[in-house]
Formats: structure tokens, sequence, C-alpha cells
């Protein structure tokens, strides 16, 4: 099992319609990833780990594949349209990640 992590970072003066992310981009993404996507899950940020601190990401997403190929295989083919959605919602740059989960 891999997880896709794709990460937006807290960035002062920069919106993030959570609202349209939920409920537009991501079941966009569902739709487009298909079977091969088992499960996806989105945080949004509320604070960091000193008291009083700001989060350090506006909003997480988790997405879980089998493994690196069926990612590939689901995102690549649909990945212009996927990207072309990003300004609906931010202009933050997000992060991507790739992990292989080791417990969970």
């Amino acid at each position: 099992m891999i997880t896709v992590s794709v990460l937006y970072p807290n960035t002062e003066g920069e919106a993030f319609d959570m609202d349209y992310y939920v409920g537009k981009h991501i079941p966009m993404v569902q739709d487009k990833l298909g079977s091969a996507l088992k499960s996806v899950k989105v945080e949004a940020g509320i604070a960091g780990g000193a008291p009083g601190a700001p989060a350090p990401f506006v909003a997480v997403a988790h997405l879980s594949f089998d493994s690196v190929e069926d990612f590939q295989n689901s995102f690549g083919p649909n990945a212009e349209e996927i990207l072309a959605d990003i300004p609906n919602y931010t202009a933050i740059p997000a992060t991507f990640q790739v992990a292989e989960v080791k417990m969970g």
C-alpha cells in the first residue's frame, strides 16, 4: 500500500477554498482515478505543535493506492485535468509525497 500526500503550506495572504476542495475537487479526483484510488482523507490544518502556533499546512490530502504503478497509471492520463482545477480553490503551490505505508 502507498499513500500519495498532497500538502498545501499555510501561506500568509493566500486563500484556500476548503468547501470547493472537499465538495468539487476531491470528488472529481475520485471519479478520474476510479477503482485504483482505495481511499482518500482530507485534513484542514487548525494549529501547530506549540500553543498558539499556526498550522504549518492549510490542507493535506492523503490518497491510498495498492502500488506506485496503480497511482501512476490512474493519475497520468488525468493529470492535466486534475491539476488545471487547482486555481479554482487556491494559488498555493502544493508539495507531493509518495510514501510506502509501514503501519496503519
